[in-house]
């Protein structure tokens, strides 16, 4: 058994083997140097200085888990059942792929002194001082790492201004009524933000705006999305979708057989929402590991297979605000709004028809926490009382 990737995904697989009997041998292997860690806390602690990593708290060698760090995976050849890697090729038997995703590079930017990404734990101790430091940022991107960033950067005493091509914040992912009320908070946290703001070109000490604008920027950071790190399987013969993900099945295998994929690095069909889904959030590489797992072992037991369909979920911490989201709003006809998205606590739920589909809640963890068991029991809601923010959410059942 081989686990490509040693982030979440890939460790909680290989960990979820072990829980659920798997006896036979486990590698896992990674492209980092590192101890295999978590992601969340480089864009807060270990950004700030707060934490020195985040390894994981695994006993890989407790669980009998052989650890292969630093070293690359180049290609994939299932006629041969082998990975090739920059040490010499690795056999298996059955193939787990949890490459996760990498972070999207601002064209030309490339080279330039001072321009940074943050997706890795090298990426949070190179910016660390920069921080330290409190230099002018620019940060590249109004979603959901650049607002992490430029919180953290806020509260290092840095100068920050964020720039957006679009026209508000998270467009990409949140629709504009439910994105909108975050406008201000970049003002109220002392970060100017940009946008309808595209990047020319970066030079030492400035970001040149379309519009001939001229940013000045002791460093910049880049935080216009990520996507699956999946280029290493071209030729495999592993089918890849429209956007270079792992297309897995229900049962998250592969086109290949003896091949499956999980995390951020493959897509899902979601028969509780209609449509393939791409998750990139922590949540998703914690929770289809169990069922890559269970599929593995079932399939030498004779156990049926598990399908995976999970209400997506995820959250960030920014400008002094704990944001949560779960479910899927594109299926959506309609919100319902709890709260007043102008205070420090509101609500949005999204329903079809009487369902309720999708909820983000900013500073309610109990809607949030309720809003989920609603959308995975499929219960029906009353929108009136949904609308009440005085009422538990698990009250306004239709």
């Amino acid at each position: 058994m081989v686990v490509v990737g040693a982030g979440m995904a890939g460790v909680q697989t290989a960990v979820a083997l072990r829980e659920q009997g798997f006896t036979g041998p486990v590698t896992l292997i990674g492209a980092e140097p590192h101890q295999p860690y978590d992601r969340p806390p480089l864009s807060k602690a270990v950004l700030l200085g707060t934490a020195e990593g985040s390894a994981l708290d695994v006993d890989f060698e407790g669980l009998g888990i052989e650890l292969l760090l630093g070293r690359e995976v180049t290609g994939l050849r299932p006629a041969d059942r082998e990975l090739d890697t920059e040490a010499g090729p690795v056999p298996y038997d059955v193939l787990v792929l949890a490459t996760g995703a990498e972070p999207v590079r601002l064209p030309g930017a490339e080279g330039v002194p001072g321009v940074h990404l943050l997706r890795t734990l090298d990426d949070a101790e190179r910016l660390r001082p920069v921080l330290a430091r409190q230099h002018e940022i620019v940060v590249v991107g109004a979603g959901w790492i650049g607002a992490e960033f430029a919180t953290a950067a806020r509260e290092a005493g840095c100068a920050v201004t964020v720039v957006e091509a679009a026209d508000r914040p998270l467009a990409g992912a949140l629709p504009a009524e439910a994105a909108a009320p975050m406008t201000a908070w970049y003002a109220d946290s002392g970060v100017e933000l940009r946008t309808h703001a595209r990047v020319e070109r970066v030079e030492p000490g400035a970001v040149l705006l379309d519009d001939g604008t001229r940013v000045p920027a002791d460093a910049v950071v880049v935080g216009i999305g990520a996507r699956p790190a999946t280029r290493w399987l071209a030729g495999s013969g592993v089918e890849l979708g429209a956007h270079g993900e792992v297309v897995a099945d229900a049962h998250l295998s592969t086109s290949v057989p003896g091949v499956h994929a999980v995390g951020d690095c493959a897509s899902f069909p979601s028969g509780r929402y209609g449509e393939r889904l791409l998750v990139h959030h922590w949540d998703n590489a914690l929770q289809g590991p169990r069922t890559v797992a269970a599929n593995i072992i079932g399939a030498a037991t004779g156990e049926p297979p598990v399908v995976y369909d999970p209400v997506p979920y995820f959250w960030s911490e920014q400008f002094g605000r704990f944001v949560q989201y779960a479910g899927h709003h594109a299926a959506a006809d309609r919100a319902v709004w709890r709260g007043d998205p102008a205070g420090p606590a509101w609500t949005v739920c999204w329903l079809r028809g009487d369902r309720l589909v999708a909820i983000l809640a900013v500073g309610r963890p109990r809607d949030l926490a309720q809003g989920r068991r609603l959308i995975e029991a499929g219960t029906p809601m009353d929108a009136e009382l949904l609308a009440d923010p005085a009422r538990p959410l698990k009250k306004a059942v239709g």
